[in-house]
């Protein structure tokens, strides 16, 4: 929804806006439309309200401009009203046209356009009316551009706003409509170029203009984007702000806040700066335009060979579907119908395929395909014609929950054997009793130690180490004993050292 204090075409929210175009989708949208196209009528010839009557008057004089216009026969009134239903029109009580009581009493209403419904419907006639006859580049554009520009400077340097907002105005003008002519011309080209035209005469007798067009527009883009990135240099010479200042002082929008209207010429000046100035990663626009006219000429050059080696040879693919057609339709029955159909498209014969064995050594090459063996072929090779793949890998299931939680169990077991050790290397082992944690500790580290014992001639000894601390295991004439929280721990005829390992 528009602000609170929204005002005219900005108080119509999104989907009141798609609304306004109701009246081209309802079942009635022809009447709708002329209905529409009376009052455009009498606004050109400057009347605004019209009754009910006026309205199918004004129906009758286009029928007479018209002939193909339709006969809207009874009571206008339920499409106007249901055209101020969709906010299209606007209606207003008229009591000065009550010739009587009674019809003082009865509604007297009064239509006239709104002004989102007046957009709405010039925007469908700009649909219907459109046509490519003015889908041209415009090379004559350049030199207005440049004279514009210079005379932008000169008024920025000189303080004119007005001449400043002039000048802008039609430097924006000029330059919206050559965006908008080169985008139609070149959708108009890529349709050319992927359509199948039945006539190719048309294309072979209007290339040369076409190439000819697109050649001079090349030569005068090229010729002239230096002196237009050398202008707009000059225009930023004499201030960019000051310039955009001077437009915004002079422009005349009344329900603009300044702010607003500041934001709007410096997005409009950044726009049109950049049409001619490249940045330091991005092209201009029309180094773009410059790279396109020159992919067009190829793409019309390309085109012109295909149609013309089509002409040369007498076989296209449009004589080849005409002459199928024509033994289609004179075929006997529809039995001879099928059989044609199969033997022009070959969809229901068998595919041919190329594969080997998997151990080619196992038989003979020279070997006939009637004697050996067959071959296993995958069922996507004999229905697609492409070889079996195992597919995309299937999608790896991460319980991130469970992971964390594993982590953190990981993590708290780690800081507890990390703090047994360090108790074991700091009190050792005699006139205490060690804990669980200590105890599992303990008996890992005497693991990694007896493992590591070799058993060879003389007295061997042996070491483990984790968490940082280590243990060692040395012969002694005496056994050692530990105590647990398990119980006693014997050690016969080996003594322990603990220390803490860097």
């Amino acid at each position: 929804m528009a602000g609170e204090h929204a005002f005219g075409i900005e108080a119509f929210a999104l989907d009141d806006r798609l609304r306004l175009f109701n009246f081209a989708t309802a079942d009635k949208r022809i009447d709708y439309l002329w209905v529409l196209r009376a009052f455009d009528r009498a606004r050109a010839n400057y009347v605004v309200l019209l009754h009910a009557t006026e309205v199918a008057a004004q129906l009758t004089e286009l029928a007479v401009d018209h002939p193909d216009a339709p006969a809207i026969d009874g009571d206008l009134t339920p499409l106007l009203d249901q055209l101020y239903g969709w906010q299209a029109l606007d209606r207003s009580y008229d009591g000065a046209r009550a010739a009587s009581l009674a019809e003082y009493r009865n509604r007297h209403y009064v239509y006239q356009f709104s002004q989102a419904g007046y957009r709405a419907f010039r925007a469908v006639e700009d649909v219907l009316g459109a046509s490519l006859d003015d889908a041209t580049l415009s090379r004559l554009v350049f030199p207005e551009l440049l004279r514009d520009l210079q005379e932008l400077a000169s008024a920025n340097s000189a303080g004119d706003a007005e001449r400043v907002y002039r000048g802008l105005t039609r430097l924006d003008a000029s330059l919206s409509d050559m965006a908008a002519r080169a985008a139609r011309f070149y959708l108009m080209l890529g349709d050319l170029s992927r359509t199948n035209d039945s006539r190719p005469e048309i294309f072979l007798a209007h290339k040369d203009a076409l190439l000819a067009h697109l050649r001079e527009f090349s030569n005068e883009l090229a010729r002239y984007s230096p002196k237009l990135a050398a202008a707009i240099a000059e225009v930023d010479a004499t201030g960019t702000e000051r310039l955009v200042e001077h437009a915004a002082s002079a422009d005349e929008r009344i329900f603009a806040s300044p702010a607003e209207r500041l934001s709007d010429w410096r997005q409009r000046w950044s726009g049109l700066a950049h049409w001619f100035v490249a940045d330091a990663d991005i092209p201009s626009e029309s180094e773009r335009l410059q790279a396109g006219t020159v992919s067009a000429i190829s793409a019309v050059l390309a085109l012109l060979r295909r149609v013309t080696e089509a002409r040369r040879g007498g076989v296209s693919r449009e004589s080849q579907l005409r002459h199928l057609a024509a033994w289609f339709t004179g075929v006997e029955n529809d039995r001879a119908a099928h059989a044609l159909f199969s033997c022009a498209f070959n969809l229901t014969a068998p595919r041919h395929v190329s594969t080997t064995y998997p151990d080619p050594e196992l038989i003979s090459t020279r070997r006939s395909w009637w004697d050996a063996p067959a071959v296993e072929i995958s069922r996507t090779l004999v229905e697609t014609g492409k070889s079996a793949s195992p597919g995309a890998p299937a999608r790896v299931d991460r319980n991130e929950a469970g992971r964390r939680r594993l982590r953190a169990e990981q993590l708290a077991e780690q800081r507890t054997r990390t703090a047994a050790a360090r108790a074991l290397a700091t009190h050792g082992l005699d006139g205490r009793t060690l804990d669980d944690e200590e105890t599992d500790l303990l008996l890992g580290l005497l693991d990694l130690a007896l493992a590591a014992r070799v058993p060879v001639s003389g007295v061997t000894g042996g070491s483990g180490s984790a968490y940082g601390v280590r243990l060692t295991l040395r012969p002694h004439s005496r056994a050692t004993t530990v105590d647990t929280v398990r119980g006693r721990l014997h050690l016969d005829r080996l003594a322990v050292r603990l220390e803490a390992r860097a």
